[in-house]
């Protein structure tokens, strides 16, 4: 993103009336010609900036585009999101992931927040596509977390509190948590998330959280088939909502329960997450790659695995697959 542009953009922000390019460029020292091109860099970007001879320069709407500028005004973390990448669009914000992963150090992009406008090739769970249209929340956070291997899920319970909270906060919705990533309104899902490890042993290399919600995407935008089974939060509160506000709310409380699970707090994370959840003391039907079976889903232990109470009485530990809620 272009840093000089949004130092033009900080003082048509600040002003009060119109502002000359005479006077833009005295207090940037740059040439009113450059101010100009910064004006159409930011216009281009989704600013409405009137312009007039006369009067000059002034900023009469912001930009609805999930911009880092906009996001990093609200975001007062510690170090999650204090980075961002972003993507007009991009196959995917995970394999953005991966590639800089690969080509460099991921302790130096921990907290780094991949942000794409549109998917074009938008990933789920077992390699499902999900659907990315503009208007959305699609991310992907550059984690170097110093947890065991075998506490990691607990990331993806943390963004999944992460994002339940801020929806409930931010808008005053009821979300709940179904297990194991998805976040649900009422009976239709909004909400997903994914986590990718890179580990070898007990060495945890990096992980990649996922984060997709669909914000302000018309529901005319899905299949009458999914229209059934999702929602959108413009859906459910009747108009469009800030994205750049509610982003940063979701990566503020991300980081407080991150910093938990750092802190060795595993119990708290748990506690919290069974209390958002719309799947435990629920009838269930678990599929795995090699078996499906139902029952009641009754806890989920501190590796994140589903505890399921079988119609025999026995106990089954479901760590993989997908779980259906029954009537």
């Amino acid at each position: 993103m272009p840093e000089s542009a949004f130092r033009v953009l900080e003082i048509l922000e600040r002003a009060t009336a119109p502002l000359s390019g005479e006077t833009i460029s005295n207090e940037l020292k740059i040439t009113r010609s450059a101010v100009w091109k910064h004006i159409n860099e930011l216009r281009d970007m989704g600013y409405d900036i009137s312009s007039s001879q006369k009067e000059g320069y002034r900023l009469t709407r912001t930009s609805s585009k999930l911009l880092p500028y906009e996001v990093h005004k609200k975001l007062r973390t510690q170090f999650i999101g204090k980075k961002m990448r972003y993507l007009e669009t991009t196959p995917s914000t995970i394999w953005v992931g991966k590639q800089l992963c690969s080509e460099g150090d991921a302790g130096k992009m921990h907290g780094l927040v991949i942000i794409a406008e549109e998917q074009s090739g938008g990933v789920g769970r077992m390699g499902r596509a999900w659907v990315s249209p503009s208007g959305g929340i699609w991310i992907t956070i550059v984690l170097k977390p110093g947890i065991p291997v075998d506490h990691i899920f607990m990331i993806t319970m943390a963004g999944s509190i992460a994002v339940a909270r801020a929806i409930r906060k931010e808008f005053d919705l009821g979300a709940l948590i179904k297990w194991p990533n998805d976040i649900f309104i009422g009976n239709k899902k909004v909400a997903g998330l994914l986590l990718e490890l890179s580990a070898e042993a007990d060495v945890v290399h990096h992980c990649l959280l996922s984060i997709g919600i669909d914000v302000n995407v018309p529901m005319k935008t899905f299949t009458p088939a999914l229209q059934d089974q999702v929602t959108s939060i413009c859906a459910e509160v009747g108009h469009e909502v800030d994205r750049a506000s509610f982003l940063a709310r979701i990566l503020r409380e991300f980081e407080n329960h991150y910093l938990l699970i750092e802190g060795g707090e595993y119990d708290a994370i748990r506690r919290e997450w069974k209390s958002l959840s719309c799947t435990l003391e629920n009838r269930v039907q678990i599929r795995t790659l090699r078996k499906s079976f139902e029952g009641e889903a009754i806890d989920i232990d501190e590796f994140g695995a589903l505890i399921i109470r079988k119609d025999n009485g026995h106990l089954e530990r479901v760590i993989a697959g997908d779980c259906i809620h029954r009537q």
